[in-house]
């Protein structure tokens, strides 16, 4: 008897049948709606700082990314508030909090250089010839190789 794989099935499909997927799909759908209705009543500006983080219990939480627009929404909050609580979807608004959370994610790794003086680097080349390992050898030849330029060649 050979092993039969199940057919292959469109993720969207499994997101839509299985039932813990689906609330959590259904939830990540509202989420969504919920910012693009924030989203069209925020400036502009605003709407890549701002972020709709939960919406329950007649309180909506907002993640925002930077500071400096945090402060502009809080002096806003009234009008912002007001304006939510027009639309059906946040018919029971009651408040809005704020809660500034810059991103977590780098562009890059940052860059570490080490800086050697010429010396430094000349007494760690000097150790690295007497050493028979050729394993630690070629490490402190690569420590050595940090070492400031200096005018002469070596």
């Amino acid at each position: 008897m050979a092993f039969r794989p199940l057919p292959a099935r469109a993720p969207a499909a499994m997101l839509r049948e299985a039932k813990p997927l689906k609330a959590l799909f259904s939830a990540a759908q509202r989420l969504t709606q919920l910012q693009r209705l924030l989203e069209s009543q925020l400036q502009p500006a605003a709407r890549e700082y701002c972020h709709l983080a939960s919406w329950r219990e007649g309180c909506l939480l907002l993640i925002v990314t930077d500071g400096n627009w945090a402060t502009r929404l809080r002096y806003q909050q009234r009008r912002l508030l007001r304006q939510l609580q027009q639309l059906d979807e946040f018919a029971g608004l009651q408040r809005i909090l704020f809660k500034v959370q810059p991103p977590t994610s780098q562009t890059g790794t940052p860059n570490r250089s080490i800086e050697l003086s010429s010396c430094a680097a000349e007494s760690i080349q000097t150790t690295a010839d007497g050493i028979s390992d050729p394993n630690l050898r070629a490490a402190l030849e690569r420590l050595a190789s940090h070492g400031k330029k200096s005018d002469s060649s070596n």
